[in-house]
C-alpha cells in the first residue's frame, strides 16, 4: 500500500483547495492526503484530477474521510444530506463521477506504515488488529465510523455539528505516531501535536484549507 523505505509527504484536509494541493503534490516524496479531499472549497475537480495523477503514478495514497464518503455514497445514488456534498455533486463534470465514485470507494480507512499510522477522523487500538473494511452497502461499522467521524458524544454543538473528543489520543500505544484530520485543532496555523501519558503522539494537521483557512502538510522520512 505505502511503499517500504520511501520519504513521505502527510497532507492534511483538502476540501477542494486545488492550487495548495498542487504545490503539495510538487515533490519527490510519496503524498498521503488524509481525507477530506472534496466539499468545501473552490475546486473539488481539480483536486481530485491531482489525486488521480498521483494514484496513476503509484505516488499517492488516499485515505478515506468523512466527506469523501457522503460523496461516494451520493455519487452511488444513496440519499444523502449536505450543502457542501448537494453542490459539489452539481459542479463535478460527468466524465470524473464514475472514477470519483470508484476511486473513494477503493480507498483505505487506514493506513500504516511502521511506527506511523494513518487517519482521517481517529484512531482506534482495533484498527491495529483489523485491515481497514471495504466500503459498506450501508451505514458504517464501528471501527470506520470511529475513522471517518472521530471520536464524538452522540451530541451537537451550538453549530449543529458532532460533539468530538480527544480521549482517543490516550489510546495510540507508546512509540505510535497518528496523522490524522477532520479536527480542526491548531491555534497558531500549524499542525497541531499532542502527546498521550502513554507516550503515543497525534498529528492534526487539519487548519481549514477550503473553509477560510490554509493547507498543512508535513514531511516524514522512514524510521
Amino acid at each position: 500500500m505505502i511503499p517500504s523505505g520511501v520519504k513521505l509527504r502527510v497532507v492534511g484536509d483538502v476540501h477542494g483547495a486545488s492550487k495548495a494541493f498542487a504545490a503539495a503534490a510538487e515533490t519527490d516524496r510519496f503524498v498521503i492526503q488524509l481525507g477530506d479531499l472534496v466539499d468545501d472549497g473552490p475546486d473539488t475537480p481539480g483536486a481530485l484530477r491531482i489525486m488521480f495523477r498521483l494514484l496513476e503514478e503509484k505516488r499517492g495514497l488516499f485515505i478515506l474521510g468523512n466527506h469523501d464518503f457522503k460523496l461516494a455514497r451520493a455519487l452511488r445514488g444513496d440519499n444523502v444530506r449536505g450543502a457542501p456534498t448537494i453542490r459539489t455533486l452539481a459542479e463535478l463534470p460527468a466524465e470524473l463521477r464514475d472514477r470519483t465514485r470508484e476511486t473513494i470507494m477503493a480507498a483505505p480507512a487506514w493506513a500504516m506504515l511502521g511506527p506511523l499510522f494513518f487517519v482521517h477522523g481517529s484512531f482506534h487500538p482495533g484498527m491495529l488488529e483489523e485491515p481497514p473494511p471495504p466500503f459498506p452497502p450501508g451505514r458504517a461499522c464501528p471501527l470506520l465510523a470511529r475513522a471517518l467521524y472521530g471520536q464524538t458524544t452522540g451530541r451537537v454543538t451550538g453549530a449543529g455539528k458532532p460533539e468530538r473528543l480527544l480521549r482517543w489520543v490516550e489510546e495510540i500505544p507508546r512509540g505510535l505516531t497518528v496523522y490524522a484530520g477532520h479536527d480542526q485543532r491548531s491555534t497558531d496555523g500549524r499542525p497541531y501535536i499532542r502527546t498521550a501519558r502513554s507516550g503515543g503522539t497525534a498529528v492534526f494537521l487539519d487548519t481549514g484549507a477550503g473553509k477560510g483557512g490554509h493547507l498543512s502538510w508535513v514531511d516524514v522520512d522512514p524510521v
